[in-house]
């Protein structure tokens, strides 16, 4: 029994799990981009209107989202087992990093879903247009 709980053993199991959260984010992520490429080339032929590709962004932004979620809780498992005082720093700074990513990510699609739900109520014109690099027709 004591050999079965060993630490050395949970740092294997660990170690397996991490391995699948971290197999799962990049699946996902990878899943998004090429979800996201199918439905712009799809929209891209349809139209060349900027303004078509903004739901694509939304929806490749929601994968990456949740992909960093993934990447993270690999992060928080890898450092479960008796970590260091370096295991934790790096930690802290990966989880400031993604945190903010996630943000800022999350702030933008926000920000498109209501760009999106004004042209919809014919309140604006192309999104696009709208941006500080002007049209990108």
């Amino acid at each position: 029994m004591n050999e079965v709980l060993s630490e050395r053993w949970l740092a294997e199991a660990v170690d397996l799990l991490v391995r699948l959260v971290e197999v799962a984010g990049a699946v996902i992520i990878f899943a998004g981009a090429m979800v996201a490429f199918v439905r712009f080339v799809v929209a891209g032929l349809r139209t060349r209107r900027t303004q078509s590709f903004v739901p694509v962004r939304l929806g490749l932004g929601r994968f990456l989202a949740l992909g960093l979620e993934f990447q993270l809780a690999s992060d928080i498992l890898r450092t479960a087992i008796a970590p260091t005082l370096r295991e934790i720093a790096e930690l802290a700074a990966v989880a400031a990093i993604r945190t903010a990513l996630n943000y800022f990510l999350g702030r933008e699609i926000k920000e498109e879903r209501a760009e999106l739900a004004r042209v919809r109520d014919g309140d604006g014109g192309d999104p696009a247009d709208s941006s500080p690099a002007g049209p990108l027709r």
